[in-house]
C-alpha cells in the first residue's frame, strides 16, 4: 500500500514534505526544489494536492499544485505512486510550469 505522507527527494536534490490525507484524499505540504530558472534566493514553497481513492492495488494517482514563492509561477504534477516487491515507494510524476507573462501575445513561452 502506497502512503505519500513523508518526505520525498527526487534525482535532482528536491524533497517535498506531505501531510497526511484528509478524510476526502486531500492533503498540503512543501516543497522545495533544486532547480529553478531564477537568480532569485530559492524558498520552500508550499503544495495543495489530491490523491484518488486507493484500488485494490494500492499504486494510486494523485495531483498537487506548487505556488512558488520566489517566482511568478505555479507548478501542475501529477502522478502515480508505486510500491516495488522489496516495498519501496516510487512517484512517478509529470508537470506543467505556468509563469506569468506580460501580455497575450507572449502566452506561447509562458508553459514549460
Amino acid at each position: 500500500q502506497c502512503d505519500l505522507q513523508g518526505l520525498w527527494r527526487n534525482e535532482l536534490g528536491s524533497n517535498m514534505t506531505l501531510s497526511a490525507l484528509d478524510a476526502s484524499g486531500t492533503f498540503s505540504g512543501s516543497y522545495h526544489t533544486a532547480v529553478a530558472a531564477t537568480n532569485k534566493q530559492i524558498l520552500v514553497s508550499l503544495l495543495q494536492g489530491a490523491q484518488q481513492h486507493s484500488s485494490d492495488k494500492g499504486q494510486p494517482t494523485f495531483g498537487f499544485t506548487v505556488q512558488w514563492q520566489f517566482a511568478d509561477s505555479m507548478t501542475a504534477f501529477v502522478g502515480q505512486c508505486f510500491v516495488d516487491r522489496r516495498g519501496k515507494e516510487t512517484l512517478e510524476t509529470t508537470w506543467l510550469l505556468r509563469e506569468e507573462v506580460p501580455s497575450r501575445r507572449d502566452v506561447w513561452k509562458a508553459t514549460r
